[in-house]
């Protein structure tokens, strides 16, 4: 039972790794400010966006809560994109020419997330191992 569970949250980690990619492939089709300089930018950039939205993003969520509810929750698209500058910022070879991008680059990757995840719905994930 251990091993299923560990091959779902591989399952679910590699289909939220997927979904990151595409959403910055859209911001970067979209925004002319987004750019890649090599290959390994292409990929180096998605791992860390997901790294970050996994463990740095509900902690900062939850420090600016209180902000996050005057704004109805609009505070999150600037959390957003500075997440997303704090990836220009640590990938070298991937840029975002300024915040005002960031911003629509954030919009865009969070619609093309929620579909994608909405479509997918790799929550909902069930493997199911048969021994004959």
């Amino acid at each position: 039972m251990g091993t299923t569970n560990h091959i779902q949250r591989i399952i679910l980690v590699l289909t939220q790794l997927a979904v990151n990619v595409l959403a910055l492939i859209a911001a970067y089709f979209i925004f002319p400010g987004i750019t890649f300089d090599n290959r390994t930018a292409q990929i180096a950039a998605p791992i860390l966006l997901a790294l970050i939205n996994t463990y740095l993003r509900p902690i900062i969520v939850l420090l600016t809560l209180p902000l996050n509810i005057v704004t109805l929750g609009l505070f999150t698209v600037v959390i957003n994109a500075g997440l997303l500058m704090l990836v220009s910022w640590t990938v070298p070879a991937f840029h975002v020419d300024h915040f005002k991008t960031a911003v629509g680059a954030a919009l865009v990757i969070s619609i093309v997330s929620f579909l994608l995840n909405w479509f997918l719905q790799p929550n909902r994930l069930r493997l199911r191992v048969h021994r004959g």
